[in-house]
């Protein structure tokens, strides 16, 4: 393994995260919160499926966990100071949408505002919990989905830890003959 040198197990999320940072948005009995979230999978395709560690710590965990169901929000590179604020303050101590100037949007199947500013959203329900008391691990199904038809592929941040962000990339398209 030459050139290659060994590293701290616990810093293997930084060359593996798999998507943009989102901002998770949560509702429940008049309470409202919004989160940042760097680590989420795509589990399914049809139907929609998407799991995500959400910390028993974190403000938004219990306005989840009653509700059943949150917005997943696409930030671009625009919102940048927006996702650290969010990230480095507490829903259970302000209000974020006021704090940060967001502004929240009703969603069309779920009771969680969406928010207005970002490129995309994407309503989910509860689909599994089997896993929430052990990992804090939800499963949800995306009943609802929107995205601003340009740019089609915007500028998302990608966390790669202590601070530092990545920003996504050019495009290449490489498609296989008869691949749609």
């Amino acid at each position: 393994m030459a050139g290659k040198q060994a590293m701290a197990l616990h810093e293997v999320r930084r060359y593996l995260e798999p998507g943009p940072v989102v901002l998770v948005s949560s509702a429940w009995r008049g309470e409202r919160d919004i989160m940042v979230m760097g680590w989420h999978t795509v589990m399914e395709f049809d139907p929609s499926l998407i799991g995500c560690v959400i910390s028993s710590a974190n403000h938004s965990f219990g306005l989840i966990r009653a509700s059943g169901e949150c917005v997943i929000n696409l930030p671009t590179t625009a919102l940048t100071e927006q996702v650290l604020q969010i990230g480095s303050t507490s829903g259970s101590e302000l209000d974020k949408f006021e704090e940060f100037g967001l502004t929240p949007e009703q969603a069309e199947r779920v009771a969680a505002p969406a928010i207005r500013e970002c490129h995309a959203r994407f309503e989910c329900r509860l689909h599994d919990d089997s896993l929430v008391d052990k990992y804090n691990f939800f499963i949800w199904e995306v009943v609802a989905a929107r995205a601003a038809a340009v740019p089609r592929h915007p500028e998302t941040l990608h966390y790669k830890g202590d601070g530092v962000f990545m920003v996504s990339g050019k495009i290449i398209r490489r498609r296989r003959p008869g691949l749609k």
